[in-house]
């Protein structure tokens, strides 16, 4: 398989993995709408570094990492609903904002980032999923750096391709609504994320 095309399949992975509508979805929709594309988009970059971090660990065959992960994922997938759940209040709470006005960009960036990088982290089943495509494609436990580099950076270009959609597109729209829209998605968001978080947390019990 040749380094474009596997870059190609790398890329398409990256947009399935990030392309289902989830907490870090809605999130990154939420974000755009209140603070601006630049923000939204960072968000989805969050989850765009995870993506890459965990198709690092299934294509080189880290299976001390994953294996650890997947021992603890009680607790990862705890802490990752309470996470969530306190998101989906704050979501709930914040007052509306003029697009790209609720903070200092950089500042509300990096926290978008940061914040979504975390969130992502606590679905360690997204592993199984890399090391299961990574097997048909017959990539999974390369030593061979170019072949590693070529899938992660596949995977990541494709995440973040998906994100800079979403975000373009909720810009667009954000940017032909007033306040009171704005107030009526930041409740409606936040009641979708409490939701997420405590889907989570009945599938620990």
């Amino acid at each position: 398989m040749t380094s474009a095309l596997l870059f190609l399949k790398s890329l398409m992975i990256g947009v399935a993995i990030a392309a289902p509508v989830g907490p870090v979805g809605i999130l990154c929709i939420q974000r755009t709408l209140t603070y601006g594309r630049r923000t939204g988009f960072f968000s989805g970059l969050g989850a765009a570094a995870a993506d890459a971090l965990f198709g690092l660990i299934a294509v080189m065959g880290l299976t001390m990492v994953s294996g650890f992960l997947l021992d603890h994922q009680f607790w990862i997938q705890l802490w990752g609903g309470v996470f969530l759940l306190l998101l989906g209040w704050k979501t709930f709470a914040s007052p509306p904002a003029v697009m790209g006005m609720g903070e200092a960009d950089t500042i509300s960036s990096m926290k978008g980032f940061v914040s979504v990088f975390l969130l992502t982290l606590t679905n360690p089943m997204t592993i199984l999923a890399f090391i299961a495509i990574f097997g048909v494609f017959r990539v999974a436990g390369s030593e061979d750096y170019v072949t590693v580099l070529t899938v992660v950076s596949g995977v990541f270009s494709g995440s973040a391709l998906w994100w800079w959609g979403l975000a373009f597109v909720a810009g667009w729209i954000g940017s032909r609504v007033g306040s009171s829209p704005l107030r009526m998605i930041n409740r409606a968001a936040g009641i979708i994320l409490t939701i997420f978080s405590v889907l989570f947390l009945i599938d620990l019990l």
